[in-house]
């Protein structure tokens, strides 16, 4: 029986999001909790938006933004250079037989939004969508 593997949303496997989504759970309680001793990131608020995991398990792409976009930069470098950290709290806590190796995004995925929100309220596209009725 043949498997075919497709890196889009709707391909990838139950078990990849399940595991994604609990990885991405236990990131948000130790960030919440502040189990970090970083002054930086337990003095800002931030959101773990998505964690895509690799078919193999083995690597998760984590996707972050903190609390209105403020200091994305320093946030970033924070949790990179705590990555030792992370992925030894997700390993214990995760029943998986190799420990994820996480690697730190920033989520676009907002400034996308605002941007195409703005293209929609520019004066010239706006009286196109109005002409339409």
């Amino acid at each position: 029986m043949a498997k075919f593997n497709d890196s889009s949303s709707e391909g990838r496997s139950v078990r990849l999001l399940r595991v994604g989504e609990q990885v991405r759970h236990i990131l948000s309680g130790i960030l919440m909790r502040g189990d970090v001793h970083d002054d930086l990131l337990q003095s800002h608020l931030v959101s773990v938006t998505e964690v895509r995991m690799s078919p193999d398990l083995r690597h998760a792409t984590v996707f972050l933004k903190p609390l209105l976009g403020k200091d994305e930069d320093k946030v970033l470098k924070a949790m990179r250079t705590h990555t030792a950290y992370f992925q030894r709290e997700v390993a214990s806590r995760t029943k998986m037989k190799y420990a994820a190796k996480l690697k730190f995004l920033a989520d676009e995925s907002f400034d996308e939004a605002s941007h195409v929100e703005k293209l929609l309220k520019d004066p010239k596209v706006a009286q196109d969508i109005v002409g339409d009725d």
